[in-house]
């Protein structure tokens, strides 16, 4: 493999030699890393995505014809997907943006060190096999959050790789651009990717590496539409015919989802300190069974909409008929996550967010009686309220939720939804729950010993 890379790295050289024009060598050898990297980026997400279709089907096909087996399989897959985190990959646990963000603050301070312990060819592999399982067995993650992590590793893995004689490129704008990379393959959503990069990842210094940013972006968004087709995360609803009042019914639904995002994020944090009180593996071990067992229960009891992303929860509210859900469904998509992302094992909070604020909304259009219109509106605000109220991105959640739907025509109602909740999750908390899992990570990579 090495001898492999070497001879790369001659052949690359030799073709750039014959480039007279300095400005135009530069800047290709400058773009090529970021262009590699958003390819491989794309690829992966495609990947990904059907390992997670195929988790998610198999979790179904075994709900209808053996559900009771989940009090075993849940339980073991929990353990499964966290012992794999703890012993392989500590820092792999968990969504991966908080560990990007930390990646991000320390890869300025020049501590590579500590870096290669956030993004690496391991975090990559276990991140992915880690939340297949856990999805599988009926945890209640997402794929994005991961993905996000996982096109950081990729860029930064390149950039790690690039020879001495190579142009020097900065390992932080490397790390931004694929993570941005990262959120517009798994989503579809080139615009959100690079609103997330200005607006979650680094407020400072985007002028100095924009072209790089964009081009990232489109890159791997195209290599994952031309594996998938032209497609839509979810699809086209319906949204001919809105009421002028739904204002009304919009104000309340954002500050519930403020409430409802800001309090899930609150409760995580205040498990994972709690945790801290388990020394023994055993007892680790226990507490990681007992979550599987607690989803497992209320998905063969309650409802099958427990389980998983909760991606099938927006589309059929979204695109069918069948809009209104019990009262209860957003209280089983609200204490998944807690459950589910308080063990440890990895799996992100984007989607079960956003199908937690889109139960929310079909709850509310089903207590209001609202046409079909006003209802997809409804679970438009929501999702895009709960998310905001978990990421404290209100225009990376709007971007987002736009681009997937392609409902622009929305977009005041979209982007009210978000300030309003982020202003109440404001009042609940300053810091977000991403920044305040960050520190956690920066705390605890500060105390390795390399």
């Amino acid at each position: 493999m090495k001898d492999f890379i070497d001879k790369i790295r001659i052949l690359l050289k030799s073709k750039f030699d014959l480039i007279d024009n300095e400005k135009l060598k530069k800047n290709l050898l400058n773009a090529l890393p970021f262009w590699i990297g958003a390819f491989i980026t794309g690829t992966t997400a495609v990947i990904y995505a059907k390992l997670f279709f195929w988790a998610e089907l198999g979790t179904h096909l075994i709900y209808e014809n053996a559900r009771w087996s989940f009090f075993v399989i849940t339980p073991l897959c929990f353990v499964l997907a966290w012992s794999m985190v703890v012993r392989y990959a500590p820092f792999s646990g968990g969504s991966g943006i908080p560990q990007v963000i930390a990646s991000i603050e320390l890869s300025g301070q020049k501590n590579n060190h500590k870096v290669n312990l956030l993004l690496s060819l391991r975090t990559i592999l276990i991140k992915i096999i880690s939340s297949v399982v856990m999805v599988f067995g009926g945890g209640v993650i997402g794929r994005e959050g991961p993905m996000i992590q996982i096109s950081a590793s990729i860029f930064k893995k390149i950039n790690d790789l690039l020879p001495a004689w190579y142009p020097k490129i900065s390992k932080q704008n490397m790390i931004v651009t694929g993570a941005a990379a990262g959120l517009a393959s798994a989503f579809n959503t080139p615009l959100g990717g690079i609103v997330f990069a200005i607006e979650e990842l680094t407020r400072t210094h985007f002028n100095l590496f924009k072209s790089a940013l964009l081009t990232g972006v489109i890159i791997a968004g195209l290599t994952a539409l031309n594996f998938l087709g032209p497609y839509l995360y979810l699809g086209y609803p319906r949204l001919d015919g809105v009421t002028s009042w739904i204002i009304i019914t919009i104000i309340p639904l954002a500050i519930v989802t403020g409430f409802a995002g800001s309090g899930m994020g609150s409760i995580i944090l205040y498990i994972f300190k709690k945790k801290s009180i388990l020394k023994k593996n055993y007892q680790k071990i226990i507490y990681v069974a007992i979550c599987g067992l607690i989803i497992a229960s209320l998905a063969i009891l309650i409802d099958i909409k427990t389980f998983g992303s909760g991606k099938d929860i927006m589309v059929t509210t979204l695109f069918t008929d069948q809009k209104q859900l019990e009262w209860y469904v957003p209280f089983l998509r609200i204490i998944g996550p807690i459950i589910s992302f308080s063990t440890g094992a990895a799996g992100g909070i984007f989607a079960p967010s956003l199908s937690a604020g889109a139960s929310i909304g079909a709850v509310f259009s089903g207590w209001l009686q609202l046409s079909n219109p006003d209802t997809n509106l409804i679970i438009l605000c929501g999702m895009t309220g709960f998310l905001t109220s978990i990421t404290r991105s209100p225009f990376t959640s709007s971007i987002i939720v736009l681009e997937m739907t392609n409902t622009h025509n929305v977009i005041f109602y979209i982007m009210l939804t978000a300030l309003l909740s982020n202003l109440i999750a404001t009042l609940i908390s300053r810091k977000s729950f991403y920044d305040l899992l960050k520190n956690q990570y920066v705390d605890v990579v500060n105390k390795v010993k390399i």
